[in-house]
C-alpha cells in the first residue's frame, strides 16, 4: 500500500533525444502518462483519509525554461516554458501531463524542477562521469562549442533532501525549483574535475588531465545558460543544499577513481 510514488523515470541524454526522439516520447510521456493512470486508479480506490495523504512527485527539469542568457534572472516557478531539445520538449509534457491530472483528477501532483545533478553512481553517458573515465583512460575530453554554457550543479544528496521533503511538507498542486546556486560553464567544470584528478591520480606521463580537452562542433540547439531561483522551497519547506560544491566534487571523482579501479 504505498503512500507515495516519486517519478524519476525518463529518457535523459540530449544528444540521444536529438539523434532518435520516438523513444523520448514514448518514454516521457507516454510513459509518464502511463503511470499517472495506475496512480489515479490506485489512489481513488483509497480510503479518504489516504488518498488526502498521498502523494505524487513528479520529477521534472530545468530544461523546460528553455535557454537563458548569462545576465538574466533565474527561473521561477512562473517562468513560462521555452524548451529547446526533443528532451525538454519531452520532460516539459510530462511536467505538464501531471498538472493535468491533478486539475482534471484531483490526484495529488507536487512538480519539482532541478538542475543539474553530480554525485556517485551516475549513467556513465552523463558529463561528470563520462569525462573523468574518459581522463582515466587517455581519451579525449569533447567539449561542445566554446565550452561557455553554463548549468547550475547539485550534488544528487541535496535534491533528494528537498524531494523528502515535498513528501512530508509539500502540498498537492506546488512546484518547487531547486538549484544550489553552483553556475560554472561546462569547460570550467570539466577543469575542476581535471585538477582534483590530477591530485588524486596523476596522469603516469606527468602532464595535467586538462592537456585532454578537445572542443568540438557545438550540439544543435544547444542552450547557452539555465538557471534556478529556489528561493520558494527554501521559504516554504526550509530547505538548504548541505554540501560544499568543492567538497562533493572532490568526493564524487574519488568514488568515479575507485570505482574504475585505478
Amino acid at each position: 500500500r504505498p503512500r507515495a510514488v516519486i517519478h524519476f523515470a525518463a529518457e535523459s541524454h540530449v544528444d540521444r533525444s536529438i539523434a532518435g526522439p520516438d523513444v523520448f516520447v514514448t518514454t516521457n510521456v507516454l510513459g509518464t502518462t502511463a503511470l499517472l493512470d495506475a496512480a489515479r486508479d490506485y489512489w481513488m480506490k483509497l480510503p479518504a483519509s489516504e488518498q488526502e495523504s498521498f502523494r505524487f512527485i513528479n520529477i521534472s527539469t530545468d530544461e523546460v525554461y528553455g535557454s537563458m542568457t548569462p545576465d538574466s534572472a533565474p527561473a521561477l516557478e512562473t517562468t513560462p516554458f521555452d524548451p529547446s531539445s526533443p528532451y525538454s520538449a519531452s520532460k516539459a509534457a510530462a511536467d505538464q501531463f501531471g498538472r493535468a491530472y491533478l486539475r482534471t483528477y484531483g490526484l495529488p501532483v507536487i512538480t519539482m524542477r532541478c538542475t543539474n545533478n553530480y554525485g556517485p553512481r551516475q549513467y556513465p553517458e552523463k558529463l561528470t562521469p563520462n569525462m573523468i573515465l574518459r581522463a582515466l583512460h587517455g581519451k579525449p575530453l569533447p567539449l561542445y562549442g566554446s565550452g561557455r554554457q553554463i548549468r547550475d550543479w547539485i550534488h544528487t544528496e541535496d535534491f533528494c533532501a528537498a524531494i523528502r521533503l515535498a513528501l512530508d511538507k509539500g502540498a498537492p498542486g506546488e512546484i518547487y525549483n531547486v538549484g544550489a546556486g553552483n553556475e560554472v560553464a561546462n569547460e570550467d567544470y570539466v577543469r575542476r574535475l581535471c585538477r582534483i584528478l590530477d591530485q588524486v591520480h596523476p596522469r603516469p606521463d606527468g602532464r595535467p588531465y586538462e592537456a585532454q580537452i578537445a572542443h568540438v562542433a557545438d550540439r544543435p540547439g544547444h542552450d547557452i545558460r539555465y538557471a534556478l531561483n529556489a528561493g520558494k522551497i527554501r521559504r516554504e519547506l526550509g530547505w538548504r543544499p548541505s554540501i560544499c560544491f568543492d567538497d562533493g566534487l572532490f568526493q564524487t571523482v574519488c568514488w568515479y577513481v575507485k570505482q574504475a579501479g585505478f
